[in-house]
């Protein structure tokens, strides 16, 4: 509490020197406050964040032993650093006015939202908490904010907790998979990590809309997507928004060549994957990324058209094998789960098919309770209906659009609510609390 409310009260006072006419101040002393601001609140977010990461490479480098802090990491800084860094850049550019400061600590500190995003926007939100219409009660607001958190609340308790017990018995358990379990693995997290933070962002959306706030859509139905530029314009939302906006077009954009249109892509998806976590894997998944992005743009210039499965197909395979950079814990953990899933030295059949295919035993091919390490059959089922989900119906947000309360929808609602706190015995946390 103490570190969020000396961060606000800091970014307040920075963005209101900020915020006072230009007259009154040479370019280069507002420059100064402004490089002031950001650097303080980097600092912070390095501080807590990275130190480990950082003395760690260190010692390596060096060959020295210096001791890892082992800080604790205060709850939501990845998210509001970033809101509060947008609003000094903002006030920096003019764009605001002289603002009321418990405004502007409720921009911040709104709980829906603060813990695990959308990332805000000043613009979007801090008119809203002065708009004497959102402080009369909404029954409409009520019923699609009940609607969504209901949903989110399915989705993250009841099915990313499910498919979190495969993926963590596939990364963190199981010492070697066959070819099926490892595929079973990198979907289940997959999925998990899609229904674990979409989950969230419909209970914040939802929760918001209890108090007449309206918070961004962070999600657009990612898996559905057919290119990778595609995928970013659906996954998390809000963050693509402030990279694109707030470094990648400062940096140039695409207005001075494609080379430096190329560099300035890589350069927004290595931060974004440090943003995400202190550790070379993550880093690795962002480069990843950048690359596929960059080749998209190669591709689309050969004006070479693929038929949509087949784009589909390679975006979604591509983002489910960076996923799992993005989810190991060390390098090991990754090569495990991906030199698993493309040998075919270990190929394992269920037992059932014994009789009818043991002429592949002379290839290699043996039969036993399959998918036995890491649950059972059912991570087949669940991974066929995820699949249906993603693909074939409507996300919850564009369920919204045409909302009628009616027994239909209070049925649907009651029952997602209810099998999500009949599921909150298990031990569950939201995934993007750790980054």
């Amino acid at each position: 509490m103490p570190i969020i409310l000396s961060s606000i009260v800091f970014n307040y006072i920075i963005g209101e020197n900020l915020n006072k006419s230009s007259d009154n101040k040479k370019d280069y002393q507002k420059q100064a406050i402004l490089i002031l601001g950001i650097t303080f609140n980097l600092s912070l977010l390095a501080y807590f964040k990275y130190s480990d990461f950082f003395i760690s490479n260190f010692n390596i480098v060096f060959n020295d032993n210096i001791e890892p802090l082992k800080l604790i990491l205060p709850l939501a800084i990845s998210f509001f650093t970033f809101q509060q860094i947008t609003y000094l850049v903002d006030s920096y550019r003019q764009e605001i006015g002289k603002q009321n400061f418990l405004n502007y600590v409720l921009f911040v500190t709104f709980f829906p939202q603060l813990i695990a995003g959308p990332i805000v926007h000043h613009k979007e939100m801090m008119p809203q908490f002065s708009k004497i219409k959102n402080k009369v009660k909404s029954y409409k607001n009520i019923a699609i904010g009940i609607f969504l958190f209901s949903i989110g609340l399915f989705k993250k308790v009841v099915i990313a907790d499910t498919f979190a017990k495969w993926a963590s018995a596939g990364f963190d358990t199981i010492e070697k998979l066959n070819l099926f379990e490892a595929w079973a693995t990198s979907l289940s997290y997959t999925f998990q990590l899609y229904f674990d933070f979409s989950g969230y962002a419909d209970m914040a959306i939802g929760l918001a809309l209890l108090f007449n706030i309206k918070l961004p859509i962070n999600f657009n139905s990612p898996y559905k997507a057919t290119n990778i530029q595609d995928f970013w314009r659906r996954w998390h939302i809000t963050l693509s928004s402030f990279l694109r906006d707030y470094v990648y077009i400062p940096l140039g954009g695409n207005r001075k060549g494609k080379f430096r249109e190329y560099n300035n892509l890589m350069i927004v998806f290595l931060l974004g994957g440090f943003w995400h976590g202190a550790g070379w894997t993550f880093v690795f998944w962002g480069l990843l990324h950048g690359l596929a992005i960059i080749i998209q743009k190669e591709w689309e210039s050969l004006n070479i058209k693929l038929w949509k499965w087949l784009s589909w197909l390679i975006t979604f395979n591509f983002v489910n094998i960076a996923w799992i950079f993005f989810r190991a814990e060390d390098w090991s953990d990754a090569v495990k789960v991906l030199s698993s899933m493309f040998s075919l030295s270990n190929v394992v059949l269920p037992n059932f098919l014994q009789s009818e295919l043991i002429f592949l035993s002379q290839y290699g091919i043996s039969f036993t309770a399959w998918l036995n390490n890491i649950g059972d059959y059912t991570v087949v089922v669940w991974l066929f209906f995820a699949f249906i989900v993603v693909l074939l119906f409507d996300n919850s947000i564009q369920k919204t659009n045409n909302f009628q309360l009616n027994y239909k929808t209070a049925l649907f609602s009651s029952t997602g609510f209810l099998l999500g706190i009949l599921s909150l015995h298990k031990a569950s946390e939201f995934l993007y609390f750790n980054f």
